[in-house]
């Protein structure tokens, strides 16, 4: 299995950042090909030393890294990641990170 995992930092308009990402990004986000689940924890997002900054975090399941590669070169994955630019438009509100992952 492998995942994408999105952080997104607390915006400035929480309410209107809420209400883009799911009235209008997480549908198109699910219909990107090859995507087997999708989990979103919602902030505030706690460490054990306290706050964050991080208000949402999205959890992209898919089968492996060449699902994910082949996903995002879609139309459907282009346009998921263009959308991301409208509500969260500064490359430094959001990290991403793709990897494989095991049990152990």
């Amino acid at each position: 299995m492998a995942r994408m995992i999105v952080i997104y930092k607390t915006p400035k308009d929480a309410a209107a950042f809420d209400k883009h990402y799911f009235e209008t990004h997480v549908p198109i986000a699910k219909k990107i090909p090859g995507l087997r689940k999708y989990e979103v924890s919602q902030g505030p997002i706690a460490t054990p030393s306290g706050a964050s900054g991080v208000h949402l975090v999205a959890m992209l399941h898919f089968d492996d890294m060449a699902a994910i590669q082949k996903a995002f070169a879609s139309a459907e994955g282009q346009a998921a990641a263009a959308d991301v630019r409208i509500f969260a438009p500064n490359d430094g509100d959001v990290q991403m990170f793709l990897f494989d992952s095991r049990e152990v």
